[in-house]
């Protein structure tokens, strides 16, 4: 095969850090080529300056053995180089079309356009139909629009930013087949994501980036997830520890909970009701946009119920807003890390008052304790291994790794009574949801009760020893996590619950 993408010497700094130094790696036509490595490690910043988002202080890349440096991204869809992100930029009050016509510089006209998305769509197995809302998606469909639309360029290079974060088992087999078919055509893939498995299973080979420099290189196939991890953070990854579930004491009662979708693409919350215990992890999985976020709106108090629908060690709460709840104990982590559960133009050191101004005593008399502040922000950097320069650093600079181990750790060190955490670990790498999902099990096993909502069922089944299911803003009973097999969750995720799934309920506990 020959070079599609080459690198040499590529190097960028920004203040306090070097973000990639003297990286060199190359990309064959037709490959399939991981990037792997630790939040933190380079891999946003290197794949931004191949995207022309950034540009390297040094160093050069050749594109089919010409000089390459694009000054923006126009020029790199120019130049053949598509990018699918992690977090979708789509409007949902538009059409699949109308949102794909404005990510094209040159777009034919709307009914040529519509014809070619379903021409392409159909013919990489992602069947689309022009005129359908991007809010009446799935997650899953609309990352399709996503890849849609950059495949309508015929790239000779897309880069993919954790694609399978979101999606079903189901939808993950389909993406490997388009990719496969992308592959055999000559396009290449820069793939980055943090699930090993599916680097073996898909990828021809991995360059593994730490502390911004090159540090192996590896056919993923002839590895173990365990040893790549292991590439990626210098030492053997640790195993999980196996918890001994002792159920202790009621903390949290939901009855009948129930919620009105908040607007035109939300979900409603229909009747739940379970009990959490002291010392038990409640994981609870569904494909994205199935009332997740709505469900954890409710138990913050952000959008109120009828006090009687949430209790929290017996007091009705569901009336009271989220400074309330969290004096009582209640604590949250939502999925969005940026602009919800943290502020991107704050400091980490304002971002940890934002939160935990009560529970960890930062103010006193009305006038914030500024010595307290820095030391709770200092303490969440330490404990939770959050790479940064320091507590000044606003919150928008690090990675989203990175941010997520500081917004989870913020709240874990509150000493919570009742942990609801929304996606712990999206977007994470192996060494920190290690970190993340332990300090979630070090909560539970000092009597805490901690809520896991995830679409990573392997996350789920690590972690939880109760398990349930939100479809359609409805709830499947809670039942033990142990012997539970994917065909069955599979159904659950449905919402065909079933009698078999009522067999174990905390309602008749």
């Amino acid at each position: 095969m020959s070079v599609l993408l080459d690198l040499d010497g590529i190097t960028k700094t920004y203040p306090g850090v070097k973000a990639n130094d003297d990286v060199s790696f190359s990309i064959e036509i037709g490959e399939i080529h991981a990037l792997l490595g630790e939040n933190g490690a380079g891999k946003s910043t290197l794949v931004k300056m191949i995207y022309g988002l950034a540009r390297p202080d040094a160093g050069a890349m050749h594109l089919g053995g010409v000089a390459y440096a694009p000054h923006g991204p126009v020029a790199a869809r120019a130049a053949g180089v598509a990018m699918v992100f992690q977090h979708f930029s789509l409007f949902e009050a538009l059409t699949v079309a109308e949102n794909i016509e404005l990510g094209m510089e040159n777009a034919p006209p709307r009914r040529e356009l519509a014809q070619r998305i379903r021409e392409v769509s159909a013919e990489y197995g992602l069947p689309l139909e022009p005129d359908r809302l991007i809010g009446d998606l799935s997650v899953g469909i609309r990352q399709r629009v996503e890849i849609v639309r950059c495949l309508l360029q015929s790239p000779r290079l897309l880069i993919m930013d954790e694609p399978t974060s979101v999606l079903t088992p189901q939808e993950v087999e389909q993406l490997f087949a388009t990719l496969t078919k992308l592959r055999a055509e000559g396009v290449s893939i820069l793939y980055i994501s943090h699930k090993l498995d599916e680097i073996r299973q898909l990828c021809d080979r991995a360059t593994i980036l730490r502390g911004g420099k090159v540090v192996a290189t590896c056919i993923p196939a002839q590895e173990t997830a365990r040893s790549m991890a292991g590439m990626m953070i210098g030492q053997e990854l640790a195993q999980p520890s196996v918890r001994d579930f002792s159920p202790g004491e009621v903390l949290l009662e939901l009855e009948g909970l129930s919620l009105p979708a908040a607007g035109q693409f939300g979900v409603a919350l229909h009747g739940i009701g379970f009990r959490l215990r002291a010392g038990e992890i409640l994981g609870i999985g569904g494909v994205a946009g199935n009332g997740q976020d709505e469900f954890l709106l409710a138990l913050s108090g952000e959008r109120r119920v009828e006090p009687r629908m949430i209790r929290l060690a017996g007091r009705p709460i569901g009336g009271r807003g989220p400074e309330v709840r969290r004096g009582a104990g209640l604590l949250t982590a939502p999925e969005e890390r940026l602009g919800h559960a943290a502020a991107p133009a704050m400091t980490l050191a304002e971002n940890a008052l934002l939160t935990g101004r009560r529970r960890a005593g930062l103010t006193q008399g009305g006038f914030l304790r500024s010595g307290a502040i820095g030391a709770f922000a200092r303490r969440i950097i330490a404990d939770f291994d959050v790479r940064t320069p320091g507590i000044e650093t606003l919150a928008r600079a690090l990675s989203g790794g990175n941010l997520q181990k500081f917004v989870i750790g913020r709240e874990v060190l509150q000493a919570p009574s009742v942990l609801v955490v929304n996606q712990p670990t999206w977007g994470v790498d192996a060494h920190a949801a290690a970190q993340i999902r332990g300090a979630l099990q070090a909560l539970a096993d000092g009597g805490a009760g901690v809520i896991v909502i995830s679409q990573d069922l392997d996350e789920l089944m690590e972690i939880s020893d109760t398990f349930a299911v939100l479809a359609n803003g409805r709830m499947s009973p809670v039942r033990p996590a142990t012997g539970l097999d994917i065909e069955t969750i599979g159904r659950m995720m449905g919402g065909a619950f079933g009698a078999a799934d009522a067999e174990f309920s905390h309602a008749s506990a």
